[in-house]
């Protein structure tokens, strides 16, 4: 309905209605419209979302991503209350800094949800639905970084002494000389393990393969534990009662923090052994190319991110490079 429209009705219905009867005539086409485009504006949005997400899926982005997208476009959107078409840049910027104002989100965060629009009005605009992208002049958010800590020798020996069972000893093995994620070591089934070759295939993110090795300490430690279940699960690691379910995420992070408060270790945690690994990969000459591989990283920029270059070689090489 548009206000033409409600024009011509109010001409033709003067004749009929008084002052008061008008006035209200015409507030309620008024409310009409304002409804039908609000609920043109919401169809719009939900198709075009829709749409982008079922092209993240077809990308091979997990189910875990694509919430995480919905909710926070969802978010965006709503809080700017404006249709699709017509969001502006000073509306995203506006909304970026008043919620990192309300919600107190670290830097990291509010880039992060920088990148996720950047991704969703790019679409827009690559598929002709948009002019140009909103987002383009709002640039990456300057985040401090920190150098973040990997186990020493001393403290992963620390953990493998006391252990509290065959299980967690494998697991922490498995962790240390793969450097999986600790999602992919739930979803590991003992079918997945070759132990002749000492490799295992992970499910990593986006639902691709990977090949990862495990040296001959994990591989005995994991076949005793393996001889000691009594259980039929195909899962490699089952919780320790009945009725021995396949271990979850929270279980992982649970035994060893709590192995962590135990020996008195600062931040123990299972992605810790992958950062762990990738340094020491690095430090000891694997080309970075093959680290990116064994980790299953997109980009090499990650897998730099994650390796923390050891001091000690630094001074080391300072001392016969320049000193």
């Amino acid at each position: 309905m548009t206000h033409q429209m409600i024009e011509k009705i109010e001409q033709r219905m003067l004749s009929y209605l008084d002052n008061e009867q008008r006035e209200r005539l015409h507030n309620t086409l008024m409310q009409c419209m304002l409804e039908e485009s609000t609920q043109e504006h919401e169809n719009d949005t939900q198709s075009f979302l829709k749409i982008f997400l079922a092209a993240k899926r077809v990308e091979g982005c997990s189910e875990k991503t694509i919430r995480y997208y919905d909710s926070t476009i969802r978010n965006v959107l709503t809080a700017i209350g404006k249709e699709v078409k017509h969001v502006t840049t000073d509306d995203l910027r506006v909304y970026l800094d008043e919620y990192q104002k309300r919600s107190e989100a670290s830097k990291v965060t509010i880039d992060n949800i920088r990148r996720i629009l950047s991704s969703f009005f790019a679409w827009l605009e690559d598929e002709d639905y948009i002019v140009k992208s909103p987002v383009r002049r709002i640039h990456k958010v300057k985040t401090c970084k920190t150098v973040k800590e990997t186990y020493s020798d001393e403290a992963l020996e620390l953990m493998r002494d006391h252990s509290e069972c065959v299980r967690d000893l494998a697991i922490i093995d498995m962790l240390a000389s793969t450097g999986i994620r600790v999602g992919e070591l739930v979803k590991l089934n003992r079918n997945d393990v070759d132990f002749e070759n000492r490799e295992c295939i992970v499910l990593g993110k986006g639902n691709k393969q990977r090949r990862v090795y495990f040296d001959a300490r994990t591989k005995i430690h994991l076949q005793n534990y393996l001889k000691s279940r009594t259980d039929d699960n195909d899962a490699l690691f089952v919780s320790l009662q009945k009725p021995f379910n396949r271990l979850l995420i929270s279980g992982v992070e649970i035994r060893l923090r709590e192995l962590g408060k135990k020996l008195e270790l600062n931040k123990v945690h299972p992605h810790k052994f992958r950062r762990t690994l990738a340094t020491m990969a690095i430090d000891k000459g694997m080309p970075i190319e093959q680290v990116q591989q064994l980790l299953g990283h997109q980009s090499v920029d990650t897998t730099l991110q994650y390796a923390m270059v050891n001091q000690n070689n630094v001074k080391l090489s300072h001392h016969r490079f320049i000193g």
